[in-house]
Formats: C-alpha cells, sequence, structure tokens
C-alpha cells in the first residue's frame, strides 16, 4: 500500500519554522472514507499500523498520524511510547491544551524512558496561558532529575529561561501595555494561515495566505490551487469602523504568485522601485521547506522577472528568508533570516547586507549578532528607521510563550549593536506564537501582527493556524503618587494602594514607602485609596474618560491622605431637621455624603450613629425622637450612600448626655440648647478580614512594567550555548 503523497506545510512555516500543518489537506484525507470501516489503514495489524503513523509523522503528517496513534492506544492504552508520539503530534499541531495532557499521562507511564516529557508538559502549559502550573512542572522536572544526562542537563538550564518567561507573562497580562489588538475581519483571514503583512501606504494591505476556506484535497486537486500567495485588500471606504478591509484580491503586480512555490514575506524599497519577497519549495519530512528571498525591479511601468539574489545571501543547503530592505543614514540595509551554520549562533538567525545602490550588488552578509540572536529562532525582522528600531520575534530570549515580538534601537547607525532591547509584552505578546510585527509608513502609526493566539479562525483547535492582527496604540496614561500621613505630613510606609474603576475592577500596589504608580488606560473613571491597618483614607481621583486615542501620553501626579484611627465621636454639625421631626433637611447632604465617602474609601470599617436633643419635651419622647433621628442618617447612607447596613449602628441619646448646659442663670439657654441638638459617629470596629494587608514579599516598584519587559543583551557570552536536541517534538519517532 503507497502512502498518500500528502503536503503538510502551512504558510506560517514555510517563512519562519513555527510548527503549524495545512490542516485542512489531513482533514480532507480523513474525510475521504467516511468511516473507520472504510479505511484501508484502519485494518492493518498492530506492527504495519505502527509503521503506517511513524511514517506519516515522519512525513509531517500529524493530523493524520495522531489519529492512528489514537487507534493504536485503544489497544495498548498503557503504552508510552503511543502516548508520547501522540504528545508530540499535538505539539506539532499546536494543539498546546490536549500535548500537555498528553506529555503528563506518557511520563506517568515512563519517566524513566521519557524524562523530557515532564518539561514539554511544562512548555505545553505555559504556551497555553497556564503559567502557574507551568511552574510546578518545570520545577518538578528539575527535582526529578538530580543527576541527568547531558541533554536533560541542557533542558534544566532551559527551564530557568523558561520559568521567567512564565512570570514575565503573568506580570504583563496584569499590567498590559498600551495597545489594543483586534484580529482582522474574515475578508483578509481564512481558516488556513495568513501571515507577512506589508501596508501599502494607509489605503490597502499586502500580505500572503493558502487557499481560504476550502477543503484541500492534495491527492487530486493541483500544487498550484494549495501554494501560498500573496492577496491584497483594500481599507473600506464606506465604513465608520477603522481599519476594516474589502475582500481580498490576488496581487496580480508583476506575477509574484508562483503555481510551483510558496511566495510571502513580502518587502517593498522606500523608493518603491524594488519588490523583496520570498519562494519557498517543500521539503521532504517533518515541516521545514527550502526557502531563497528574491528581487523584482520596477523598469519602464512594469515590474521586471524575479531574479534570486546572490553574493551570499542565499546558499545552498540552508533557508534565506523575511527581507527587510530599509535606508539607514546614507546606507541601505537588507535584513534577512537565514539558518546557515557558518557563523549562527543557533536555528534561524537575524542577517544584514549592505546594498550597493550603484553597482546593485550585496556586501558578504553579517550575522546582526549576539544582542539580537539566541540559540533558538529569531525571525521576522522589521527595521522602522524613524525611531531607529528593530522589531523582531523570538523563541531564544524571555518569552511569554512561543515566539515573542522585541523591539531593539540600533547603536548609532550599525546594524550589529542594540541597546535597550525590550519584550513588547501584552497584548502584543501572548502564550502563543507572535510573529511579523511591523508598523504602518504614515501617521502616528499603529501596526500588524501575526499570531496563533486564542480568537483565530480555528480548524482542529484553537491554537493552530496564523491570522493576521491589528495593533492600535493607546496612549500611555499613568497616576504617580504619594501616600501622606495627613497630621505629619510624611508618608506612610507598608501600604496598600488600591485603584478602583467605575465598574468596580480593583488593581493594587504594594507601596513600601507611600510612593505608586498605577497605568491609566482611556475610557475610565479612577478612585485611589490607601489601606493599612488603624488607618483611614482619603480619595483621589483620576478620569481618562474624554481622553482619545490620538492624545499625547500624560502623566497625572496626585495625593492620597490617611490618618491614624480615632475613636473618639465626631460631630456632624450640618446635618438638620425640622423641629421636633426627624426628616433630614436637604443642606444635610454634605456633611452626610462625606460620611458616605469615609464609608466608601474605608470598607473595613463600621461606625456608629448617635443623636442628641436639647431638654425641651420630655426624656422619653426626645429618646424616641433621637433614635429616630439617628436611623434617618443609617437609612441615607444606606439608600442613597450605598453603604451595607451590617457596618452602621445607631442610637438615639435623647437629653441624657448634654455638650452644653441647656439652662443658664434658670432660664433656657438656645446657645447650649443649640450645641446639644447634634448627630455625631464614631468609629467602633475594624474588620481585618476587609483590609488588604502590606505583602512584603511582593514590594511594587515605580516603572516596573518597564523593568519586567527589559531585556538584558549587555551580557551575553561570546561562545553559543548549546541547544538540547529533545528540546523540540520529532528526536524520539522511530527510525
Amino acid at each position: 500500500m503507497k502512502r498518500k503523497p500528502i503536503l503538510l506545510l502551512a504558510a506560517a512555516l514555510a517563512f519562519t519554522s513555527v510548527q503549524s500543518n495545512d490542516l485542512l489537506a489531513q482533514q480532507r484525507e480523513k474525510d475521504k472514507y467516511g468511516k473507520r470501516s472504510d479505511d484501508p489503514v484502519a485494518k492493518l495489524g498492530y506492527e504495519k499500523k505502527l509503521r503506517w503513523a511513524d511514517g506519516l509523522f515522519k512525513d509531517g503528517s500529524f493530523f493524520n498520524a495522531e489519529e492512528y496513534y489514537k487507534q493504536l492506544q485503544m489497544e495498548q492504552p498503557r503504552n508510552p511510547y503511543l502516548a508520547y508520539q501522540i504528545a508530540e503530534s499535538e505539539w506539532r499541531m499546536r494543539d498546546y491544551g490536549n500535548a500537555a495532557a498528553s506529555y503528563g499521562y506518557a511520563y506517568d507511564l515512563a519517566k524513566a524512558i521519557y524524562p523530557e516529557a515532564k518539561f514539554k508538559q511544562a512548555m505545553m502549559l505555559k504556551m497555553y496561558g497556564s503559567y502557574p502550573e507551568a511552574i510546578v512542572a518545570f520545577e518538578q522536572f528539575k527535582k526529578d532529575n538530580p543527576k541527568p544526562t547531558k541533554e536533560i542537563k541542557l533542558l534544566i538550564k532551559q527551564t530557568e529561561t523558561e520559568i521567567k518567561g512564565c512570570h514575565l507573562g503573568m506580570k504583563s497580562i496584569a499590567n498590559p501595555e498600551a495597545a489594543t489588538v483586534a484580529k482582522l475581519g474574515p475578508n483578509i483571514n481564512s481558516a488556513n494561515t495568513e501571515l507577512s503583512p506589508f501596508p501599502l501606504g494607509d489605503s490597502a494591505l499586502l500580505f500572503a495566505t493558502m487557499n481560504s476556506n476550502v477543503v484541500i484535497d492534495k491527492v487530486k486537486e493541483k500544487r498550484s490551487d494549495y501554494v501560498s500567495r500573496f492577496m491584497v485588500s483594500q481599507k473600506n471606504k464606506f465604513t465608520d469602523v477603522k481599519d476594516t478591509f474589502t475582500w481580498a484580491l490576488p496581487f496580480l503586480d508583476g506575477r509574484f504568485n508562483d503555481p510551483k512555490y510558496h511566495v510571502g514575506n513580502g518587502y517593498l524599497a522606500e523608493g518603491g522601485d524594488r519588490f523583496y519577497f520570498t519562494k519557498c519549495l517543500d521539503q521532504k519530512g517533518d515541516t521545514g521547506s527550502l526557502c531563497r528571498i528574491f528581487v523584482s525591479e520596477f523598469k519602464n511601468d512594469r515590474w521586471g522577472n524575479p531574479e534570486e539574489l546572490g553574493n551570499g545571501i542565499n546558499e545552498n543547503g540552508s533557508s534565506s528568508t523575511h527581507p527587510c530592505i530599509v535606508k539607514i543614514g546614507k546606507k541601505e540595509i537588507l535584513f534577512f533570516t537565514s539558518d546557515r551554520k557558518l557563523q549562527s549562533r543557533g536555528g534561524f538567525d537575524i542577517w544584514y547586507s549592505v546594498y550597493d545602490a550603484r553597482l546593485k550588488s550585496y556586501r558578504r552578509p553579517q550575522n546582526v549578532g549576539k544582542q539580537i540572536n539566541t540559540k533558538g529562532d529569531e525571525a521576522t525582522p522589521y527595521f522602522d528607521n524613524r525611531t531607529n528600531k528593530l522589531y523582531f520575534s523570538s523563541n531564544g530570549w524571555e518569552t511569554m510563550g512561543g515566539y515573542d515580538v522585541f523591539e531593539a534601537t540600533m547603536a548609532g547607525n550599525s546594524p550589529s549593536r542594540y541597546t535597550s532591547m525590550k519584550n513588547m509584552g501584552y497584548p502584543v505578546n501572548t502564550s502563543a506564537d507572535d510573529l511579523y510585527f511591523i508598523l504602518d509608513g504614515y501617521g502616528k502609526p499603529d501596526g500588524y501582527v501575526v499570531s496563533n493566539r486564542v480568537g483565530s479562525i480555528a480548524l482542529k483547535n484553537p491554537t493552530c493556524c496564523d491570522d493576521i492582527f491589528r495593533v492600535q496604540f493607546e496612549p500611555k496614561l499613568k497616576a504617580i503618587g504619594k501616600v501622606i500621613n495627613a497630621k505629619t505630613q510624611k508618608p506612610v510606609d507598608e501600604v496598600v494602594v488600591k485603584m478602583t474603576d467605575e465598574n468596580g475592577t480593583l488593581t493594587t500596589f504594594n507601596s513600601t514607602d507611600g510612593n505608586f504608580e498605577f497605568n491609566t488606560p482611556r475610557g475610565h473613571s479612577y478612585t485611589f485609596t490607601g489601606d493599612k491597618a488603624k488607618f483611614t483614607s482619603s480619595h483621589a481621583n483620576v478620569n481618562t474618560e474624554g481622553v482619545k486615542r490620538i492624545d499625547a501620553d500624560n502623566t497625572v501626579e496626585i495625593v492620597v491622605y490617611m490618618n491614624e484611627i480615632d475613636l473618639s465621636w465626631f460631630r456632624m454639625d450640618n446635618v438638620f431637621y425640622d423641629d421636633n421631626k426627624y426628616t433630614l433637611r436637604p443642606e444635610s447632604t454634605t456633611d452626610l455624603e462625606k460620611l458616605v465617602s469615609l464609608m466608601r474609601d474605608n470598607p473595613s470599617l463600621s461606625v456608629k450613629i448617635a443623636s442628641h436633643t436639647d431638654s425641651r419635651g420630655s426624656d422619653a419622647s426626645n429618646k424616641v425622637l433621637s433614635q429616630n433621628r439617628a436611623q434617618s442618617v443609617v437609612d441615607y447612607l444606606v439608600n442613597k450612600g450605598g453603604i451595607e447596613r451590617s457596618r452602621l449602628e445607631a442610637e438615639g441619646y435623647g437629653e441624657s448626655t448634654p455638650a452644653a448646659p441647656n439652662e443658664k442663670d434658670g432660664k433656657p439657654d438656645p446657645v447650649g440648647q443649640q450645641l446639644n441638638r447634634r448627630t455625631e459617629f464614631k468609629i467602633i470596629n475594624e474588620d481585618p478580614a476587609k483590609r488588604l494587608i502590606f505583602d512584603s514579599a511582593k514590594p511594587g516598584t515605580i516603572g516596573s512594567q518597564e523593568k519586567n519587559l527589559q531585556v538584558d543583551n549587555e551580557n551575553v557570552p561570546e561562545e553559543v550555548e548549546e541547544k538540547s536536541s529533545l528540546s523540540k517534538p520529532g528526536s524520539r519517532v522511530n527510525r
């Protein structure tokens, strides 16, 4: 029986090395039989079916391989090889949640045979976004290998980087960058893979895609029907919704699409006279492909025939891809990625070549160096010469998941020296793969990113396939301030500062010295208070509801005042009632709202409301009157202020506790009587369970968000670190 020649290349893989598959084609191969009884492979004996499944895996047909491994697992449910290969297939399909479970099962069955399965389970948990569980799994992997082999020792070293990436992810999601990321609609994205967005001015988007939402039978259909090709979509001018696009059409300029090759990674030189792009040809086995960079020149009102770049940019036996041509100073620099071995620091590295416009030639490529490249893979370089920044994706630095987008500032005009490197953080980056970041060429730039994050149009699993997302940057709005003791005018230390928006969403900052900092995204109203035992807090407000997306960055300085709790009675001078009545008069609102504010700002406190009368009338009637008046204040606090009734207590004292004599020289004293007609409150209880306690283990730091995303690329050793052969799927399949 001859194995079907199923092609398993997704467009993203063709140009990056991300493991993804053309699941539509594999699903079509599976659906051909409809029922298992019609599938000739299903009828094979165990050994033959296992060889078949292994052959599919080695050919890159992971979807189908998984199906047959699972059939075999029904016969031998505790076979660790089958469990492991199912996990390997699921990782290749970027089915992170199921892969984590399958690796865990394989490890439980045979940890001595597959010690790396715990590491891979942790990796899948990380890429699934389950950071706490991933950290536990990474730590367990280290604990379970006290005497590691060389390959396991390399994984243990990598574990430290992955754990740091988990913490980076949790912190970045808790404090996102000032940006929104939204998937472009179905006019651009399909059920298969999209990649390499390139904005054509402000009116259109060039990108590459495989065939859209159709089932591809690669046994019957021509290659030209499924290879990736360039498409272009115009921005929709007939809608008020920003960044919506019309139905994408084939990009016919220059006839760059080729029925024999996957094409993508288009990049137009600044003068518009040269178009660079990549052609890739599938290689047998795995999911790799051999890629070459081509260029076409615009002459005599037309694009010339694409020519393959020489001068070492394209090398035999290796791939060259992701061209980015940009003018830096007086030079034109071609950035690209390649997996060539000589002078490489790892898998795919970023390289550059200087273009001589007069001679129309390229100098020998140079590696951009250790400040950018790692033992892992770097991909999709983009250089913005307006800010002198290089943007690229990497899975070798500390990342939130797989590939993250990074930025680094070029030192002077040297393509091999970079400073101020940082991870771009959430929401540009996620726990999945994030690549192909590029900015608009005009105006205050927004950008695009390609990702298989949850929310992409999915086939077999939510993170199988790459879509193009729009990145819209927001103004960076911050509130920085101090918590001050109102009496001493000194900072309050070891205090929890709370920021609450109009929806009740709470964000906290553990301040060791009274200083604090919060991001305050636009469109909200924020209230800031402090929380510390035996203290009450006032509040400060910041409103960003009127801020527009085009507005400049802004930082607001605020002060939150706190007082040590005083258990004395506080007189409310401006709470009034009509004579001999307990209905609150309208002018009482000001003082009552101050009490409401105190109760809202300090939810751990309970207070007692006391009302007093003068000596006119009988003791009994004054007692009832004062009780009703105190209750009127409680009702106001509950009904108008929204304070929990359980935190309030009302008591009327009548004339029993005068503040001043009611009579003077045997006659009624109006001044004394007025002082006695009063409403007071006092703090009677502090509920520790409602306090937020300062956590010395998690102190807040001014600028912590920026520090969390910064990358130390200055102290990188010259020697290239070795990478374990067990770190990626595919190393254990039967040969």
